[in-house]
């Protein structure tokens, strides 16, 4: 890629030999003889590094120069003066100059200044395209899906982004809590500062509260220095708490007076200090029912409650099922090096037909482990696990009174009804898993 540079210089003769110089290092140089012209070619080409006189005809480059950094923050500009003048180098570089140089005396800097100069250029423009890839991937527009379900849920996320509001993300394992707490985040007033995010099912109590709140020297042993929590790294920017409802109560506690008044203590520390962040929250367990059972404290429920917004499962948004696979299957085929596969109608078929109780993230895990196994350039149900391959139809025809799964639909009715409708508590109450339960209402055709 050839570097432009832009010369601007009242002296044309100066302003010629300059840029010839500088073309034979393979630069393309634009020329203009004073600042009006010079900003126009800023305007109409995209300049990597401005060459300034400082005195010229229609103004002083030193304050021009904060013109250029103001539209053009990428662009660096290297100042030239006839004459050295502290004052003017020190207000140069506080403008934001690259450097300040003198004409004659300081020529030689020239050709080794603009390689610098270009090396922070491309160094600047490939943190802001890293910047832009990060905010693509967390953004609303990527999430994928156009059923209705998910929709609804991309508009309440969005509506609620440009607030300070508390979310709580609701829904399965696997339904992509991180991923819209990430694109909140993206959306909010806070893009560009922190998002810190901590699982709060990962660590013991102790662990826990030192990684949130951070601690001091020797509170505890292995506490050899310092260490800042995440609710102080999350200044200014946003903390995202995964799986809240495995926080121990007394954590809570604390979290609460956090969320209250923006002030916590570290571990071992007396002295108060302040945070000021977004929580969003997120979990797979029913906080009403926890809370309503003290498992969880109610008032905290309530504090995190403000705007709460539920995951759909996979089982809910079956006509996603296909475009997302279509999306897996092109991102691992280019990771394996293979041509995107086709998708064969039974492999599709199975797919909608399974109850993944894993999610997206199951979906993800078995279209890596399709394409990884897959021989020819179609996908086909033969290279699903076994379960999906031989998985039992859903089928309405009726049961026999005395079989044992019709006693097992009429007990997994009986208690959904008893919990008017309440799958967690039903789960609960039944001993059995939350994704189980799912697989035994698709399975008996238990509507709810």
């Amino acid at each position: 890629m050839t570097h432009k540079i832009l010369i601007i210089d009242d002296e044309e003769k100066l302003r010629s030999l300059l840029a010839r110089i500088i073309k034979s290092e393979g630069f393309e140089v634009f020329e203009a003889k004073d600042l009006k012209s010079g900003f126009k070619k800023l305007e109409q080409t995209d300049i990597d590094v401005v060459l300034c006189d400082v005195k010229l005809p229609d103004g002083n480059g030193v304050d021009f120069l904060q013109n250029i950094k103001g539209s053009f923050p990428l662009t660096e500009v290297i100042l030239l003066t006839a004459f050295g003048n502290i004052p003017d180098g020190v207000q140069a570089m506080k403008n934001g100059a690259f450097d300040y140089i003198v004409k004659g005396d300081d020529n030689d800097k020239i050709i080794p200044l603009l390689y610098k100069a270009v090396e922070k250029v491309h160094l600047q423009k490939k943190v802001q395209q890293l910047e832009k890839r990060i905010n693509d991937k967390y953004s609303f527009t990527t999430i994928i899906g156009k059923s209705k379900g998910i929709e609804q849920v991309i508009d309440l996320a969005q509506k609620v982004a440009k607030t300070d509001s508390t979310v709580l993300l609701t829904g399965e394992t696997g339904t992509g809590k991180e991923v819209f707490a990430q694109a909140i985040h993206e959306n909010s007033n806070r893009v560009g500062k922190s998002f810190v995010a901590l699982n709060c099912s990962t660590f013991t109590k102790e662990i826990l509260e030192s990684e949130l709140f951070g601690h001091k020297q020797g509170a505890f042993t292995g506490a050899v220095k310092d260490k800042k929590g995440f609710i102080e790294e999350a200044n200014g920017g946003t903390l995202f708490l995964d799986e809240i409802g495995e926080m121990p109560i007394d954590l809570q506690a604390k979290l609460l007076r956090v969320l209250e008044t923006s002030e916590y203590i570290p571990v071992g520390d007396t002295t108060p200090k302040k945070s000021n962040f977004r929580l969003i929250a997120a979990t797979n367990r029913d906080l009403k029912t926890e809370s309503d059972e003290h498992r969880f404290r109610s008032d905290l429920y309530f504090r995190l409650n403000i705007f709460e917004i539920k995951l759909p499962s996979l089982r809910e948004r079956i006509k996603d099922i296909a475009v997302l696979t279509n999306y897996f299957v092109k991102q691992f085929s280019e990771k394996t090096n293979k041509k995107t596969l086709h998708i064969s109608d039974d492999f599709l078929q199975k797919l909608e037909n399974y109850s993944w109780p894993g999610n997206i993230r199951e979906l993800k895990n078995i279209i890596e482990r399709s394409v990884i196994l897959s021989s020819s350039d179609t996908l086909t149900s033969d290279v699903l696990p076994y379960e999906m391959q031989h998985q039992t139809e859903k089928s309405n025809k009726p049961m026999s009174a005395f079989s044992m799964h019709s006693i097992e639909k009429l007990h997994i009715q009986k208690v959904l009804n008893y919990t008017k409708g309440n799958k967690a508590e039903t789960a609960r109450l039944l001993e059995i898993g939350i994704a189980t339960l799912y697989r035994k209402l698709e399975e008996y055709n238990i509507q709810s």
